[in-house]
């Protein structure tokens, strides 16, 4: 393997460990559930991306033959993460989860981090949407 592709992989690998910190960190420090779920959908899913294409690029030169499992893997993985978020999403909207109320990060949380809202904030949420 030359030097030129063991820097374009040292990269790859370099950029997709940031993102992958990047969305991991945001996932624990955001407040919101909103903005909890944008970071891992976004960075996160760049970041393993950025991993599975150095690690098919290393494949395919230092093997035989194509490797495409690594690109089969981030097909899977670009498509099914937007499409799990946005049902997330909507799941939240249906529950009025609101967005300003913050949620207890992890060393903050009591118990449940994730509190069900009342049936009179459903309710009125239900009545406004009629």
């Amino acid at each position: 393997m030359n030097t030129g592709t063991e820097i374009f992989l040292s990269v790859l690998v370099l950029v997709g460990a940031a993102f992958t910190f990047v969305g991991s960190l945001g996932l624990v420090r955001f407040k919101d559930f909103y903005t909890r779920l944008h970071a891992p959908t976004k960075a996160t899913t760049l970041g393993v991306g950025c991993l599975l294409i150095a690690s098919s690029v290393f494949f395919s030169v230092t093997g035989e033959a194509l490797s495409l499992h690594e690109i089969l893997v981030s097909v899977f993985l670009f498509i099914t993460a937007p499409i799990s978020a946005h049902l997330l999403a909507k799941a939240a909207l249906h529950l009025a989860l609101p967005s300003v109320t913050p949620l207890p990060t992890p060393s903050e949380a009591p118990g449940d981090l994730h509190p069900r809202p009342s049936d009179r904030a459903v309710s009125q949420t239900l009545e406004r949407g009629r």
